[in-house]
């Protein structure tokens, strides 16, 4: 009896065991939302559906008939009981029918999570059950949140998620474009994502603009500008389209995405060259500041931050407006890609201009890349960065071009080559000295 005991204490745990105790536990934090809402099915009802869930699936995967009519039994059992609570619900009217209808499905979920790692997906489990305790946890604000939204908000959101969600998958990751003796190799997902960014950036700064007003045009511009400063352009033709006499924070937040796009390009180039071995690129840190210093002083003057209060946009994008900048952009990205085959030995700037039109980031990183490799020297990198950041700050000004508001083309056309030009006078600096 004792050498038993011992070999049972020394054997090591089954992966199965481990699963099956997964799968409890995961139901119980499943069912610690419903215990503290007080509802009819708590942790303990919820971390045995689990365990059940993941032994029927255990046998599934060693007995394939008998462990799959188990397993589809017990879904059925789940699926009636969760039924019989919602019915359940309905005819008391002390308890709220559609708080029912939610514990029902939560039961059937805590089934299908405990199956999930019974099979060994465990990520996928885990990813279920935290998501579905969430949307519990959050129902006041996400009831909220859908009852507060007008119907254009609504349309907006749903146009949106038709663009992100069923189009772009859909597209392919490649296609060549023949012109005449020129194949030009296109991504229609990376274009498609540069509409989705326009569309998304949009609804950020409806929100942050309806609450911040004008300086919300400030946080859009910036942070749009790390993200994407070209899209940031197609948000703003959106924003002048719906109120023209706001037009000097749509450029100002122009100015601060150029300025944006400048500081990511020069956090690139500074500091994936530091205890890298190689001479970190300070050749980049004069034109670059200058860029970033002038564009942040005109955004301070050319637009009155001190009016704070909500300004009524029409919608939180115009998909109109989306698919019109992705239009353009593409027609950009082609001419781009042409001069870079038209360019013959000055190809790898071509390439950093081209590059620009898209992400100036991505120019940036391939130069600095190989600068570290020893492919580039100092100068050559330097220049391919600048050439990118030069190439971003041009196509938000053609994009800008588009608009029908001569005021904010203008002051985009404008100011986007005073910003060229400070940085080209530090640079020339620079050399001289």
């Amino acid at each position: 009896m004792n050498g038993v005991t011992l070999q049972l204490a020394d054997a090591p745990l089954d992966d199965a065991v481990v699963r099956i105790a997964l799968a409890g536990a995961l139901g119980m934090f499943l069912g610690l939302e419903r215990e503290w809402s007080q509802k009819s099915a708590g942790i303990r009802t919820f971390s045995l559906i689990s365990l059940l869930a993941a032994v029927f699936t255990i046998l599934a995967l060693e007995e394939s008939t008998v462990g799959q009519g188990l397993l589809i039994l017990g879904g059925l059992l789940v699926i009636v009981q969760g039924v019989l609570l919602a019915v359940k619900g309905l005819l008391d009217e002390e308890e709220d029918a559609g708080l029912s209808l939610t514990t029902s499905v939560s039961m059937l979920v805590a089934y299908g999570v405990g199956a999930l790692v019974a099979a060994n997906f465990i990520i996928e489990g885990v990813t279920v059950a935290v998501l579905s305790s969430l949307l519990l946890v959050l129902k006041r604000e996400l009831h909220a949140f859908a009852w507060g939204l007008s119907r254009e908000e609504m349309r907006s959101t749903t146009e949106f998620a038709i663009l992100a969600f069923v189009i772009y998958p859909l597209l392919p990751a490649r296609y060549d474009l023949t012109v005449g003796p020129i194949t030009i190799p296109l991504e229609p997902q990376v274009i498609w994502l540069m509409v989705v960014a326009v569309a998304g950036i949009g609804i950020v700064n409806y929100a942050i603009v309806s609450t911040y007003g004008g300086r919300g045009i400030a946080i859009t511009g910036f942070f749009g500008g790390l993200a994407s400063s070209t899209a940031v352009v197609g948000t703003m033709l959106d924003h002048v389209r719906q109120r023209p006499e706001a037009s000097s924070y749509a450029v100002a937040a122009i100015l601060l995405a150029n300025a944006a796009m400048a500081a990511r390009n020069l956090a690139i180039a500074v500091g994936f060259t530091v205890g890298s071995g190689t001479p970190v690129l300070v050749e980049a840190i004069v034109p670059l500041g200058a860029v970033i210093l002038i564009a942040f002083a005109v955004a301070a003057v050319t637009a009155d931050w001190g009016e704070s209060g909500p300004m009524e946009l029409e919608s939180p994008f115009s998909l109109k407006n989306a698919l019109g900048f992705g239009a353009v952009f593409l027609v950009v990205l082609v001419f781009g890609s042409l001069a870079e085959n038209w360019f013959g030995t000055l190809g790898f700037y071509a390439t950093a201009v081209a590059s620009g039109f898209v992400s100036s980031a991505g120019a940036t990183t391939s130069a600095v890349v190989l600068y570290r490799g020893g492919q580039l020297g100092a100068a050559e990198a330097t220049i391919a960065i600048l050439l990118a950041t030069v190439s971003s700050i041009l196509v938000k000004a053609m994009l800008a071009a588009t608009s029908t508001n001569d005021g904010f083309r203008n002051q985009v056309a404008t100011y986007s080559a005073l910003l060229l030009i400070g940085g080209a006078v530090a640079a020339a600096a620079i050399v001289v000295i």
